[in-house]
């Protein structure tokens, strides 16, 4: 199962590929935005997969997917992940 979590873009090269914070820690993937109809700009969130910024979210619906997430991450038991 693959769960698709918001990253915020940081920047995008010119070769087209972006540098994404995930959540907000200094973890950052890259992805390419070749699939986007036009590249995010920096601030702009997109979902990622398999290396590649599939769509990109209103600034609203990423913040609130990101609440959701840590709200059902803080729900969670330990035991509960094996």
């Amino acid at each position: 199962m693959c769960i698709a979590v918001p990253m915020r873009v940081e920047e995008v090269s010119e070769d087209g590929i972006a540098r994404c914070r995930v959540g907000e820690g200094e973890t950052f993937v890259t992805a390419s935005v070749a699939l986007l109809e036009e590249a995010p700009a920096p601030g702009d969130y997109v979902i990622v997969h398999a290396g590649f910024a599939l769509r990109r979210l209103e600034p609203s619906d990423a913040e609130e997917t990101l609440r959701l997430l840590r709200e059902m991450l803080a729900c969670a038991r330990p035991e509960d992940w094996a």
